[in-house]
């Protein structure tokens, strides 16, 4: 049993709803099986084949079920092969013939199959994506009887691991209209030549690849869909290539692209979607894009382009992004009016003048921030009535706010920060009900804070600091039960806190520093742990005992007040504390034991005695700091003449004791134990567990079945015969806290209170001189990697993906929601158990707590785990939240959708598929297709948790959902 001072974590009712919803989501797939289906498409039997034919499926089919996982993609050798898995055939009066075969994720690497493909010449179509293909077949390429490519019209070999050279496929196909190579390491000398080969391609998608050289402009005129993005092609974009009038699709993201872009798309007269992000291009941007009145989406972001942005260019187009570049000069007037455009992006260029412009009611999406735009804010911006996220920060815009503002009542994200807007803030502004983040920070506000903010009950950060804001805190803020974060710093707000501030369950941040704050400091929220500031205001009274249970709190900084009064006992619980600021109150008595990490400032209290010995305080470092000075270079000339002696001493003594060390290091093999200790309440575990069989375990390394990137794990079996997991932690490595094992031992007890089906709880450590090992309940399965990408990579069904995602989202929401909330420092699919094929348990829940990310060698993934999973904001905040981790299950949930690892040759799964969210019809092209087709049903539920998932690896933190929201959204999933 879990006492409950050890932490109501949210989520212990969750278990009896996911078991209701079980049966719900079983019998939801009773209406049509896949079986059912399958049986009602071949009511009417198919012609059979020649015999040839059917001699040469019958040996693909050897090949298919030797290699395949999965019972779903095993073909009968009894039935029609026109009627197995993947296959299509057309039909005849007597007879049937393959013409479409489709082996996408089967598990197959033998290419031997090639040659029986070959030998089919009726085939159109073949598809052998998301295999592990490394090499075509001589056959398949070269030989010149290979019947089948003369009248082959779509072939899709992507994300495989080809690295063939592209001329290897050159020349042999005539009738070839689509070419898929994409996600693999394909090369070419001449990439021009090779492609020109290809008499009527039509669609050629080489992206992720490494191809090089210049961009070709030797194709058929036929072409209408070049993808050639994430390669390695270089020099300038060529005026050959508009000339391919039939272009419709032209992408070259992530290359290394220089010059200027020609000129002359007046001449692509089809193009839809032009990509040119993230290479070196420089130039203005191409006034002729305005006449191509098909187009509908531009990116050129992250380039070095220069100039003004021509009028019209977004006459057409939906979405537009050249944010990340050199562009200058005004705004054009018709720029925001295209009467289809939604997306418009140009963050972080030099855009000066007015914002005056019409909107369209179709923008969803307007970010103008870190530019040079002075003037007011439009009042007609309420037009975009669709608008839901609005960035205009870190510019020169003056002005009030206006009023209109509040007639965009979509609006979830309002980013005015860093600009010079003065006045007060309307009323109107409260009619922004769907607000989810709003930031005014840094501007020349003034007045009171409207109370009709006591709308916005989605609001989950406000920050109002650095402005003039005066008045009172209205109470209708204590009302938003969603906030987590609220900065109200540098003001003038006077007025005391309202006690009803303690109502805020999941506030994690309260700023409230340098105002004119009257009164005494009320109940505060428990959920407080990131910072508590109250400082420079005119708070009088105790420091109440309430602050001091705050176990998670980071910061606390209640200087430059009024406070009298002794501090706290109950300050010894807070242990996360980093940082307590008591400067300059009317302090007195003693600072009770405080932990030792933590820097303590507790100047101007003369009646104030700081007994931690560890914790210096800020005012007593400044008095000692010359004294140390003359001591440290008193003693500067002996250590000087002692220091050889002693270096060679004990270099001496050093290289004996390895020596020694090598040879036995301890008797019979086995690690030394200098302390273990039981942590669970379980008796027939502490009845089972035998510390020095552990060890003995871990000292074979045949019985390791686990390495993550932190952890080794080993194979225990007890005197008993029951069987646990026993994890290595090395205390070598410099990233754990060497030397801490009193607080590594207390945290593993915290943790080994918890008790959640989804998670990996501790039951017992054992500290030895090096290393630090804990001990777990052996269930494991495997993890979901090895499920969706190894061996096992083809078992796995929809129901099953769709439980794991269920289980991680409770057990996650779970470890966010304890008192003391449990932040993961990897979560991955690497580090995710399976006890069966729909239960997952989180692992690796204690590496936030006993690593020390002072001591990293400076590699980010080093301390933020695996690549792939990382939030892009670590690389900036370098700190781990709740948000991260909510994008790091973003990621395992894509990875469930689509059956790809989260990185790719180089390209992350996220990113991949955020660019092709874009459009309903792309989506489609982000879900594993073996999966989502087995029925309506499922392909319906999948799109839903795709929307979640890209929901989660939102590239800014606040527009994440909170994992309990997620939790929800993925039971409504339907």
């Amino acid at each position: 049993m879990v006492e409950r001072r050890y932490g109501p974590c949210a989520s212990h009712g969750f278990f009896l709803l996911r078991l209701l919803l079980a049966f719900l989501f079983f019998f939801s797939f009773i209406d049509v099986p896949p079986a059912a289906a399958a049986a009602a498409t071949t009511t009417t039997q198919s012609p059979p084949l020649t015999d040839t034919q059917k001699s040469i499926m019958n040996d693909i089919a050897s090949l298919v079920n030797s290699e395949s996982a999965s019972a779903n993609t095993r073909w009968n050798a009894a039935d029609n092969p026109c009627n197995w898995t993947g296959i299509s055939c057309r039909n005849s009066s007597s007879f049937s013939a393959v013409t479409s075969i489709s082996l996408s994720n089967f598990g197959l690497s033998d290419s031997s199959i090639f040659a029986h493909l070959c030998r089919l010449d009726t085939l159109q179509s073949l598809d052998l994506s998301r295999n592990s293909f490394t090499n075509l077949s001589a056959q398949f390429f070269a030989n010149s009887s290979c019947s089948m490519k003369k009248g082959l019209l779509s072939l899709n070999l992507s994300t495989n691991q080809l690295a063939n050279s592209l001329s290897d496929l050159s020349h042999h196909f005539p009738q070839l209209e689509v070419l898929d190579l994409s996600f693999n390491s394909f090369s070419s000398r001449s990439l021009s030549a090779d492609l020109g080969s290809f008499p009527k391609l039509r669609s050629f998608n080489a992206s992720t690849n490494k191809l090089s050289g210049d961009v070709p402009t030797s194709m058929v005129s036929s072409l209408a869909e070049l993808v050639l993005s994430r390669n390695q092609l270089n020099g300038s974009i060529p005026p050959g290539l508009f000339k391919y009038e039939n272009l419709t699709l032209l992408d070259l993201i992530q290359n290394n692209l220089t010059g200027v872009v020609p000129d002359n798309f007046t001449s692509l007269s089809k193009l839809e979607t032009l990509l040119l992000s993230d290479n070196l291009l420089t130039g203005e941007i191409p006034a002729s894009l305005s006449n191509v009145t098909t187009l509908t989406r531009f990116a050129a972001n992250q380039n070095n382009l220069l100039g003004s942005i021509p009028p019209g260019v977004t006459k057409y187009v939906k979405m537009l992004d050249l944010s990340y570049n050199d562009i200058s000069g005004n705004i054009p007037a018709d720029l925001f009016f295209g009467m289809n455009l939604e997306t418009i992006d140009l963050t972080s260029n030099n855009l000066e003048g007015y914002v005056d412009a019409k909107f369209s009611r179709s923008l969803y999406r307007l970010r103008l921030g870190t530019n040079k735009l002075s003037g007011e804010i439009p009042g007609t911006i309420s037009n975009a009535s669709n608008l839901a996220y609005l960035e205009l920060d870190n510019n020169h815009l003056e002005g009030n706010i206006p009023l209109n503002l509040g007639g965009c009542k979509n609006l979830t994200l309002l980013n005015l920060a860093s600009n010079r807007l003065q006045g007060q803030v309307p009323n109107e502004i409260g009619n922004l009900k769907n607000l989810v983040v709003l930031k005014l920070q840094m501007n020349n506000l003034s007045g009171s804070i409207p109370s009709t903010f006591s709308n916005f009950i989605n609001l989950n950060a406000l920050n109002l600091s650095y402005n003039s804001f005066s008045g009172s805190i209205p109470d209708g803020i204590m009302k938003l039960q969603n906030l987590s974060s609220m900065n109200l710093q540098a003001n003038k707000i006077d007025g005391v806190i309202p006690n009803s501030i303690s109502s805020l369950k999941i506030l994690i941040e309260l700023n409230l520093g340098n105002n004119l704050l009257t009164g005494s400091i009320p109940e505060m929220p428990a959920s407080l742990s990131t910072a508590l500031n109250l400082s420079h205001n005119l708070l009088s009274g105790n420091i109440p005992s309430n602050i001091g249970f705050l176990r998670e709190l980071e910061i606390l900084d209640l200087s430059y007040n009024n406070l009298s009064g002794q501090v706290p006992s109950s300050f010894v619980n807070l242990n996360s504390l980093t940082e307590l600021v008591l400067a300059y109150n009317q302090l007195s008595g003693f600072l009770p034991t405080l932990p030792k990490h933590a820097a303590v400032n507790i100047t101007g209290n003369p009646g104030l005695t700081n007994t931690n010995s560890n914790n210096m305080d800020t005012g007593s470092k400044k008095k000692r700091h010359t004294i140390l000075i003359i001591i440290i270079a008193l003693a500067g000339a002996l250590i000087g003449l002692c220091l050889l002696a002693i270096i060679v001493t004990l270099s001496l003594s050093k290289k004996v004791y390895r020596i020694e060390d090598e040879q036995s290091p301890s008797e019979d093999g086995v690690a030394q134990i200098t302390s273990g200790r039981l942590v669970t309440m379980n008796s027939i575990h502490a009845s089972a567990i035998d510390f020095m069989k552990a060890m003995e375990a871990v000292s074979n390394y045949s019985n390791i079945f686990l390495k993550t990137r932190f952890c080794t794990y080993y194979k225990a079996v007890m005197p008993n015969g029951s069987t646990y997991s026993v994890k290595k932690l090395n205390w070598s490595d410099k990233i754990f806290q060497i030397g801490s094992q009193e607080k590594f031992g207390h945290e593993i007890e915290v943790l080994g209170k918890l008790s959640n089906s989804n998670v990996m709880v501790p039951l017992a450590y054992v500290l030895t001189e090096d290393n630090a090992y804990l001990l777990y309940e052996h269930v494991h399965k495997g993890t979901v990697f090895d499920f969706l990408h190894g061996a096992k990579s083809d078992i796995l069904d929809w129901p099953s993906r769709y439980s794991i995602a269920l289980g991680v989202a409770q057990g996650l929401t779970f470890l966010h929601g304890c008192t003391q909330p449990v932040l993961l420092l990897d979560l991955s699919t690497r580090t995710i158990h399976l006890k069966s094929v729909n239960e997952p348990q989180i692992g690796d829940i204690e590496l936030y707590k006993i690593i020390d990310p002072s001591k990293s060698t400076g590699s980010l993934s080093t301390i933020a785990g695996t690549v792939g999973y990382i939030p892009p904001e670590y690389a900036y905040t370098m700190r781990l939240t709740m948000a991260g981790n909510v994008y790091s299950f973003g990621v395992i949930l894509l990875e469930l959708l689509t059956g790809k690892p989260s990185v790719s040759d180089g390209t992350e799964l996220a990113k991949w598929a955020l660019s092709l969210s874009g459009r309903p019809d792309q989506r489609e092209q982000i879900l594993d297709t073996r999966v989502s087709g087995t029925s309506i049903a499922v392909h319906s539920q999948m799109l839903s948790v795709l929307n979640i998932a890209l929901s989660c690896v939102a590239f800014s933190p606040d527009a994440r959902p909170k994992m309990r929201n997620v939790l929800r959204m993925l039971f409504n999933a339907k």
